[in-house]
């Protein structure tokens, strides 16, 4: 089976190839590009096609999938927000995902975004490097006994809630959802209200929905203690930018740490070091001492990586095989 692969670097080369050796009729054509409406042309020949978190599959590129005879859209990643799935299903295109890679490796990138902020790690670097080993304005609060709400708590916010009841925290958490595995490790359940109004650290883990897109608005934000970091591993579109940065004018949002942006299609993944970038609003996010953003690497661990490939190629196997689509996505 021809799977065309976009929006590849090379860490996507070096695992899915190293994985495709176990693999007998999968044959893969890797492109820099990201598939969207201008790109789709790229996709003839091809039975299938493997896309990434900020690629673009409006119903106009579907239709343009179905026009190459693409049977396959299958998703190395999680969500699929980025898939219009009524146009999947009309134009019969079956869509397949990597519903869980290692929750570990994002969990932990929550934590370290966390530690980053409140112990300024990179700034104490910066200056050491520089010879400056003064420790003015480098002062942090004890983690311990603090109170951190998870939103979320499918198998990333499970583990990060792990995670931080080890180092001593309070854990709460809001999920639709509730888990039974996260009340068995004594993690009460309460209202996005009481969420809001009781955390110290907030952590995003929630798939972007309708309902959930711009869940931290100007409303909400108005609700969190004064002071509160918020942390977001998920999906951009979960904060309103514009009510953020208000919000940490004013001192009402006392940290950010985020590994994903609303607009991050235009800018991460590729070195723009030497551009301009005409994004005002991550411009004034970066102007912020006490806002930190990584470009959405919360995944990239060796584990996370070997097992999104496996996981990919084998929905590829099972589909052109006939086989049941563990990891199917429908309506």
């Amino acid at each position: 089976m021809r799977i065309a692969v976009f929006s590849t670097k090379s860490f996507d080369r070096e695992f899915f190839e190293r994985s495709n050796k176990n693999f007998t009729d999968i044959h893969l054509k890797f492109f820099d590009v990201p598939l969207n409406t201008d790109t789709a042309k790229l996709t003839k020949g091809y039975e299938g096609i493997c896309v990434f978190v900020n690629d673009q599959l409006n119903a106009e590129t579907i239709a343009l999938l179905k026009e190459n005879d693409v049977k396959l859209i299958a998703l190395r990643c999680a969500g699929f927000n980025n898939v219009d799935l009524k146009a999947a299903e009309e134009h019969g295109l079956k869509v397949v995902r990597v519903p869980a890679y290692s929750p570990q490796a994002v969990a932990e990138h929550a934590l370290a975004l966390i530690m980053t902020l409140n112990r300024k790690t990179h700034k104490a670097y910066n200056r050491v490097r520089e010879g400056n080993f003064s420790l003015e304005r480098l002062i942090g609060f004890d983690v311990h006994n603090r109170t951190v709400g998870v939103i979320g708590t499918g198998k990333i916010g499970m583990h990060f809630c792990k995670i931080m009841q080890g180092l001593g925290c309070r854990v709460i958490a809001y999920d639709k959802y509730p888990s039974d595995t996260v009340k068995g490790m004594g993690i009460p359940y309460v209202t996005l209200d009481e969420l809001f109004a009781q955390a110290n650290i907030i952590s995003l883990h929630c798939p972007l929905t309708e309902e959930t897109e711009h869940l931290i608005n100007e409303v909400s934000l108005s609700k969190l203690k004064k002071g509160t970091m918020l942390i977001n591993t998920s999906r951009g579109a979960l904060i309103d930018t514009t009510c953020a940065i208000e919000a940490l004018k004013s001192g009402q949002l006392g940290y950010l740490g985020i590994d994903v942006y609303e607009q991050e299609e235009q800018l991460f993944f590729r070195d723009l070091s030497e551009s301009i970038i005409k994004d005002d609003q991550i411009m004034r996010l970066i102007s912020f001492p006490n806002v930190l953003i990584t470009a959405h690497q919360g995944f990239l661990t060796n584990e996370a990586l070997e097992q999104i490939a496996i996981v990919t190629l084998t929905n590829i196997e099972q589909f052109s095989k006939g086989q049941k689509l563990e990891n199917e996505v429908v309506l």
